[in-house]
């Protein structure tokens, strides 16, 4: 049972008004977001226990536990190594199978969270009716227990680059550092947007997993963008912001090299307008989300 008093919640939550200020407007925003995240940050006892409460519930009685989350890309790279290499000639099996396995824990990452987004608020309506918390830590929720299962994974394909090329690169892996807290918070920008969309358009799961699928095809997992260069769907491919993240896993993984810093610039330009979009959704909505469970 989770002790938080409702008293408590409230004076963390920051949804009370404030006095009225002469600060700039910019300078009040400002502060308004600190002291939301100071309230996040104070209700971590909260949200670290649904996360832990999360992974129990979802592994109970299970003789694999966590490991089944690892599974799915494990078998899905099998069966893409076996198949793919017969039509694409001079794949060294090597660096392919690497290659696939980072994109797909990358992949199912934010897929992962994205879907379960659209239900982080009607899973925390027991609390959200109760308590004044912060309405953006059941997207975090979300977020961090995907975020367990990704760090994982990475740590699968790191072990699987070691066995399959010889060596990495201490120093390039450090680089995967930025790279895994700008991933965290893009799912958690999208977890927050699926989250309010669901609860606006209840199909909205729906037609996200519809769309995932398409995307799937679209994003550099199974071959490189560099092979379609040139052509409109190799265009169609550089407009997807997923590639910029793959390119960001694999070059310190598989390269051993530090990515270049214009990538650096795109991942962290894409990251500021979805985490843009998240918290003006939720500034403008999020008093108005619980009449919508």
């Amino acid at each position: 049972m989770i002790g938080w008093r409702a008293g408590e919640l409230g004076k963390l939550s920051g949804m009370r008004a404030a006095a009225p200020s002469r600060k700039p407007r910019s300078h009040r925003r400002r502060a308004d977001m600190g002291k939301y995240l100071l309230a996040i940050w104070q209700c971590r006892y909260f949200w670290l226990s649904l996360v832990r409460m999360d992974l129990r519930t979802r592994y109970r009685r299970s003789v694999l536990g966590i490991g089944w989350s690892l599974l799915h890309p494990i078998a899905m790279t099998a069966i893409i190594c076996i198949v793919f290499p017969r039509f694409l000639k001079g794949v060294d099996i090597h660096e392919y199978a690497p290659f696939v396995l980072a994109g797909l824990a990358c992949w199912n990452y934010i897929l992962f969270v994205t879907l379960q987004g659209c239900q982080c608020f009607y899973q925390g309506e027991m609390y959200i009716r109760q308590f004044p918390a912060p309405m953006a830590i059941f997207p975090l929720r979300t977020a961090l227990g995907g975020t367990i299962h990704f760090l994982i994974a990475l740590a699968v394909v790191i072990g699987v680059a070691w066995i399959f090329k010889g060596s990495v690169s201490a120093l390039a892996l450090f680089s995967l550092i930025p790279v895994i807290l700008l991933l965290f918070i893009f799912v958690w920008s999208l977890a927050v947007l699926a989250g309010i969309a669901n609860l606006f358009f209840n199909d909205t799961q729906h037609l996200s997993e519809i769309a995932f699928q398409i995307l799937f095809y679209a994003t550099p997992i199974m071959y490189a963008a560099d092979m379609l260069k040139g052509s409109r769907l190799g265009k169609v491919i550089q407009l997807n912001p997923f590639g910029i993240f793959m390119t960001l896993i694999r070059e310190p993984i598989l390269k051993q090299t530090i990515p270049p810093w214009s990538t650096f610039g795109w991942a962290c330009l894409i990251v500021g307008v979805f985490a843009t979009a998240a918290s003006f959704s939720l500034a403008r909505l999020q008093r108005k989300l619980i009449f919508r469970l």
